[in-house]
């Protein structure tokens, strides 16, 4: 059974700041291209960042770009998704995901393999 674990959520004060990570078990995950998305409550879930497989290619949506960056150590199989600046509005459910498809992919669907979410609540 693939399972992707998020760690690293917590409560943190506006222009704070918080790191998640994401290991995947049961497998490598090296050639994926990975991503980040997150989900509010009464919200869809929204693309916040992709990396590819190398970790040379990185994508962000235009509410998260120049606070968030996504990195990946494959030699630790982990992703990882910093979080400066900090927003009440980025407060969410941070889900980490996988795929092998080409190319970056911005739409949840387009994943294969999802973890269990990580709360992020940012207070003002």
């Amino acid at each position: 059974q693939v399972r992707l674990v998020e760690s690293g959520g917590g409560l943190v004060q506006a222009g704070g700041s918080l790191r998640l990570s994401c290991a995947p078990s049961g497998r490598t995950f090296n050639t994926y291209r990975m991503g980040w998305f997150r989900q509010a409550p009464g919200k869809d879930r929204e693309f916040v960042a992709a990396i590819s497989w190398s970790g040379g290619s990185t994508y962000y949506a235009d509410s998260v770009k120049g606070r968030f960056t996504i990195s990946r150590d494959n030699a630790k199989n982990t992703v990882y998704l910093q979080m400066n600046n900090l927003k009440p509005e980025d407060t969410a459910v941070y889900y980490c995901a996988a795929h092998l498809r080409t190319g970056v992919r911005y739409k949840p669907d387009e994943y294969d393999y999802w973890g269990q979410g990580t709360q992020v609540t940012v207070s003002s």
